[in-house]
């Protein structure tokens, strides 16, 4: 582990059974977020990724994705606000996804991830992809269980890497938002 990086940085990628209460938390962070980015927000605060989907098992790491004008206004000027609530900036060195800025919100222990907010840029091509590719998931069973099965493989071979099992799903993604 990196002299100073927090020990969820580290957490190891680990899916769950789905959990009904992912939807009740995403809408408790999500009236809680309304506010910190106000200013900036172009639409409303998306729940997405796996815990978005109803049944489908998934780290139990609540994602949400917020569209806003400035992506570093946002960080500049609201960072404080966000940190006071509990999340923890990941800068764009570090994320190596130029495309967002990036929080993590990890649970009382410091150990483990509870939430994740992905500020996109209006407009950016990302949030579309975002929500189709949720989207899907939603309305096609048989796509969603492949999905699992896939991370559940991810998980168990790769999951002490989480860049290596974020990876892991992209052609599958790809595949999904470009048939």
């Amino acid at each position: 582990m990196s002299e100073g990086a927090p020990a969820w940085a580290y957490e190891r990628a680990a899916v769950s059974p789905h959990d009904p209460r992912w939807t009740v938390r995403a809408q408790a962070e999500t009236a809680e977020l309304t506010t910190l980015p106000a200013p900036w927000l172009t639409a409303e605060i998306e729940h997405v990724g796996s815990t978005a989907v109803p049944g489908l098992a998934a780290k139990p790491i609540i994602d949400l994705m917020a569209a806003v004008t400035d992506l570093d206004a946002v960080v500049e000027q609201a960072s404080d606000q966000l940190a006071a609530s509990g999340w923890s900036y990941v800068p764009p060195a570090l994320d190596q996804r130029p495309w967002r800025r990036f929080f993590v919100k990890p649970d009382a222990t410091g150990l483990r991830r509870v939430a994740h907010l992905h500020l996109i840029q209006s407009g950016h091509q990302r949030w579309a992809d975002q929500i189709r590719f949720r989207d899907a998931l939603r309305v096609s069973p048989d796509l969603a269980r492949q999905y699992e099965n896939l991370k559940r493989d991810l998980a168990d071979h790769r999951g002490h890497d989480r860049e290596a099992y974020t990876e892991g799903k992209a052609a599958f993604v790809a595949s999904v938002l470009n048939p």
